[in-house]
């Protein structure tokens, strides 16, 4: 199975644990945050594993090598010139696996108790599925039976609508928790973008020209899911470490 950990981000929201080290590389619970993912993976059978780098990037690759790639097939995406943004970041990354398999791709800082397998087997359904969850922000996301079908700001009001025929259900919101599954299909049409573009716009832009089927997994309340983006946030991790991922 093929895996994709985010690991290029800046993380400018836990300074000033970040200003001499990648984000992926902050400890949390004794070990870094991309060892926890890696050996997450590990356990669920993933076995070929792209890592994108930029900040700090040879500090990962150092890391990786000292750890003999934690006995897995892994490759390393190089954004050290350029950021990518998430989508041309994926769109790199997901071209250096040696096989055409769906690919599961991870935020590095993203901790949680989801079955990966399952999100994995589930993703197989679509050209591409994001998990999701209730919204904890302002940015929100609908699905009209299980597919995409509009993106809105609550704050500023404005809205996307994939189609004149969908009609988002305001009682129905959905928040991307950071995980989701494509197929090679997708990626190839990432490909055919500037290197540099963000995810969300892009999904939304496929699913109005109806060139991708964009579904999702909804996750329950009994699904955690903690972003260790800030400094504050680390310790509340350590439960969930120690249950999920230890």
């Amino acid at each position: 199975m093929n895996a994709i950990i985010l690991a290029a981000g800046l993380g400018t929201r836990l300074r000033p644990l970040t200003d001499n080290t990648p984000k992926a590389l902050v400890k949390v619970g004794g070990k870094t945050m991309l060892e926890h993912q890696i050996m997450k993976l590990k356990k669920a059978g993933f076995n070929n594993i792209v890592i994108n780098i930029h900040y700090f990037g040879e500090q990962i690759v150092e890391f990786l090598k000292a750890n003999n790639n934690f006995g897995l097939n892994i490759k390393i995406s190089d954004e050290r010139d350029l950021l990518l943004d998430t989508g041309g970041g994926i769109a790199k990354a997901g071209m250096l696996f040696d096989n055409d398999n769906p690919i599961l791709v991870h935020n590095v800082d993203i901790f949680t108790n989801l079955d990966l397998v399952k999100v994995y087997k589930e993703g197989i359904r679509y050209d591409v599925m994001l998990v999701t969850e209730k919204p904890r922000s302002n940015r929100v996301l609908y699905f009209n039976n299980n597919i995409l079908c509009g993106w809105r700001n609550k704050s500023s009001g404005e809205t996307i609508l994939t189609s004149d025929k969908y009609i988002a259900n305001i009682d129905d919101e959905r928040a991307f928790m950071g995980i989701h599954v494509l197929n090679r299909k997708t990626v190839e049409k990432m490909n055919n973008f500037d290197n540099a573009f963000p995810l969300i716009p892009f999904y939304l832009n496929s699913a109005k020209k109806q060139n991708l089927n964009i579904g999702e997994m909804f996750c329950s309340s009994d699904i955690v899911r903690i972003d260790t983006g800030k400094p504050e946030v680390l310790g509340e991790c350590k439960e969930i470490i120690k249950k999920f991922y230890l």
